[in-house]
């Protein structure tokens, strides 16, 4: 499948295949939305063992975390590069996810009864719910995981 993606692909779309192996797919992206949708659609063609609802909420979660990146951590810049590995182990899926930016100061995100409201009221508007994609991530996988740092994300979904 890889190796078709990559075969589709005119030169110099943005969307480097750095590993292409059963178990563990590595890209380079540059950080653009179009190649953010296309990461996102090979993606949701892997294999994997996470049933229907849990495989959603998975890809959900990527796609919270591969925006943030390219967004916060490289400002949409199509020069700037987002490094993407999905994982899959005998008992879980991993994505990891390396944006060029500076990183943020990692606190362990919660919502308060003021954000709840905040976000009830944007839903109910029917405007984004921007803002609390870290927070959702974190309640769909089973672990979510930052570097020091701050650019750095690993999302671990167990499959047993």
């Amino acid at each position: 499948m890889a190796a078709r993606a990559t075969a589709d692909l005119a030169a110099g779309d943005g969307i480097d295949v750095v590993s292409a192996r059963p178990h563990w797919v590595e890209v380079r992206v540059n950080c653009s939305l179009v190649n953010a949708e296309r990461l996102l659609q090979f993606l949701s063609e892997l294999r994997t063992e996470v049933p229907g609802a849990d495989r959603e909420g998975l890809l959900l979660a990527f796609r919270e975390v591969l925006l943030n990146a390219m967004e916060h951590g490289a400002a949409l810049d199509p020069e700037s590069v987002v490094q993407v590995a999905a994982v899959r182990t005998d008992r879980a899926i991993v994505l990891y996810v390396k944006d060029p930016g500076e990183g943020f100061p990692v606190r362990e995100p919660s919502l308060g009864e003021r954000e709840e409201r905040d976000l009830v009221r944007r839903v109910e508007r029917g405007e984004s719910a921007r803002g609390f994609g870290l927070l959702l991530s974190r309640t769909i996988v089973d672990e979510l995981i930052h570097s020091e740092h701050g650019n750095e994300v690993l999302l671990i979904k167990h499959t047993q």
